[in-house]
């Protein structure tokens, strides 16, 4: 009998022994591959990248305002973004002008009056609802001429809104998760 007392030892000492050689981080997260996560997730939006390929032909923020050939997409941004409109609003909003664009659906009369309709291009509905994710969710380029002349053109008639996370990463307190702003003090050791 002490003779399987002691294999039954050897082996659970051989067991433990074992499994103490694991790595520690076998199965666990660490703090670096947390923070890359955290960065990729808020600067790798498939969204901005499509925006900047294919939107930015014609609606880039950084052309002239008198030489452009249609509003930046921050102004896109403005028309279609209301103070209640919700994600799924506002990315079927412009799905719906993209697809078949036309007077009657835009919301954007005077870029209409002076630019003309969009032209219809066969858009990728997902691609275009990637984009305007990325627009309802995220501070957007803009031109720095931008605000003031939603101010003076509209005659308070419309909001200014490119509210949302910033590119960097930090995000704006009103639209952070719980979850977000948890792993912003996380990583920001001063904040405690």
């Amino acid at each position: 009998m002490k003779t399987y007392q002691f294999i039954a030892a050897i082996a659970f000492a051989t067991f433990v022994l074992t499994a103490c050689n694991k790595p520690v981080s076998d199965g666990y997260t660490n703090h670096a591959a947390v923070k890359e996560f955290v960065i990729s997730k808020t600067t790798d939006h498939p969204g901005k990248k499509l925006m900047e390929q294919q939107c930015y032909v014609c609606h880039n923020p950084s052309s002239d305002h008198d030489g452009r050939i249609a509003p930046p997409m921050v102004a896109v941004k403005s028309h279609y973004m209301t103070d209640s409109i919700t994600k799924k609003q506002f990315t079927d909003a412009i799905w719906n002008f993209v697809e078949k664009p036309s007077e009657e659906k835009s919301k954007m009369r005077g870029a209409v009056r002076r630019f003309n309709l969009m032209p219809f291009q066969p858009f990728n509905e997902g691609q275009v609802r990637l984009i305007a994710d990325y627009m309802y969710q995220y501070k957007i380029d803009e031109p720095d001429w931008f605000k003031k002349h939603v101010e003076e053109e509209s005659n308070g008639n419309m909001k200014y809104h490119n509210e949302g996370r910033k590119i960097d990463g930090t995000h704006s307190e009103e639209k952070q998760t719980p979850e977000e702003r948890g792993l912003g003090y996380s990583f920001d050791k001063t904040k405690y």
